[in-house]
């Protein structure tokens, strides 16, 4: 073996200042920094790190800070509590649980006879009501001939009192000059005082028949007005008789079902609730600190956990008039005791706009995540800003 190619076993190897083999200090002493290929590899990095950084700070700038987004969001449904208007025993129940029905269909009939016989009894009274105004109305009749009696004997008492005046009037000359007997004018005044006496008796029955008229023309009002009263009953019974059927106030699905054949209702209380799913929307509790440019009509990208990597979209509806914590049952008393800032939650109605198919799967109650493009609205800061710093300076004027 040649000797420059190798080294025998047993020869000492030259030895640098630094320990290494001599000839090879210099290359180990070269950081890896000083080679090209690191260079290039480090510099082309640093670029994309860099171009990646601007592009982020761009896109943050312009998109990104006016993206607000929240997984404190849900699926709701204004569903409808079913309940009887009236109470009794249920005779039938027309659906099911989880049913599709439409506006109007019937859900509960409940037993109508107390109620038919409730009808029945104020229809009889309405009759009875009319039968007696009709009665009354007879008796005036007859009372209205008795005035026109009693007027006809008033008028005759008055003749005879005013003839036997004048029988009186025409025998007192007579009696002075003793053609007549005084007997006779005794007879006479008599007559007339007995006269005046029937024509007395006839005014009071004459005003006695009238006050008759009044007193039963008041009895006939007062039966029209239980005849009205016992229609107004047998409307309300009517009422009550077509609520023994419980039908559907909108279309959607039957939830929650508690009621069974045979069951005994109270008016009011919940037999089962109908879900509109066909209008869903979402109620999603954004942070304080989120609704400062959001307003109604924004686009909102939607992500419903059960249908992972699907994006839906809607609308900013509405917002809550105040914060949650406000209509809570115990809302935060702030002004007592200790105080520790807690950021609130606004509750902000979203519109989807789903097609047919994903409509199918949705329900309330799904947790959701909504975020809502609020750049139609960056313009609104500088407007605000300009329009405090006028107030202000206005006071400082």
């Amino acid at each position: 073996m040649d000797r420059s190619n190798s080294i025998t076993a047993g020869e000492a190897v030259p030895q640098g200042d630094s320990g290494l083999p001599a000839g090879s200090s210099a290359a180990a002493r070269r950081s890896p920094l000083r080679r090209n290929g690191v260079r290039i590899v480090l510099g082309v990095v640093t670029v994309a790190i860099l171009a990646g950084l601007a592009l982020w700070f761009v896109y943050y700038q312009n998109t990104g800070r006016y993206l607000q987004s929240t997984e404190d969001a849900y699926i709701q449904a204004d569903a409808v509590v079913v309940a009887p208007r009236i109470s009794g025993y249920v005779d039938e129940v027309f659906v099911s649980e989880n049913q599709t029905v439409e506006e109007g269909t019937p859900l509960v009939q409940i037993d109508a006879r107390e109620y038919r016989a409730q009808a029945a009894q104020a229809t009889a009274q309405i009759d009875v009501a009319r039968a007696n105004a009709g009665t009354i109305r007879a008796q005036i009749s007859e009372q209205r001939a008795a005035v026109n009696r009693a007027q006809a004997q008033l008028e005759a008492a008055s003749n005879d009192l005013q003839f036997a005046r004048r029988e009186v009037t025409r025998y007192e000359p007579l009696v002075e000059t003793g053609a007549e007997p005084r007997e006779r004018l005794s007879q006479l005044r008599n007559t007339v005082e007995q006269a005046e006496a029937r024509v007395a008796t006839q005014r009071a029955e004459l005003a006695s028949a009238r006050r008759r008229i009044g007193s039963l023309e008041s009895q006939v009002t007062q039966a029209l007005a239980q005849g009205e009263a016992s229609q107004a009953q047998l409307e309300s019974t009517n009422l009550d008789v077509g609520a023994t059927l419980v039908r559907a106030s909108i279309a959607g699905r039957v939830g929650s079902k508690s009621v069974q054949t045979g069951q005994f209702v109270q008016a009011g209380t919940r037999m089962m609730s109908i879900v509109p799913v066909e209008e869903l929307y979402i109620e999603a509790n954004f942070k304080e600190t989120q609704v400062g440019l959001m307003r109604v009509g924004q686009p909102v990208t939607i992500e419903i956990d059960a249908l992972d990597g699907i994006e839906l979209h809607g609308r900013v509806a509405s917002f809550a008039p105040g914060t949650g914590a406000q209509f809570s049952i115990l809302p935060p008393e702030n002004a007592t005791g200790n105080f520790t800032k807690i950021v609130q939650r606004i509750p902000v109605r979203i519109a989807i706009e789903p097609g047919a198919a994903t409509r199918a799967l949705l329900l309330p109650g799904m947790s959701v995540e909504v975020t809502v493009d609020t750049r139609a609205a960056k313009g609104e800061i500088e407007q605000i800003e300009e329009e405090q710093a006028g107030r202000n300076g206005r006071a400082g004027g």
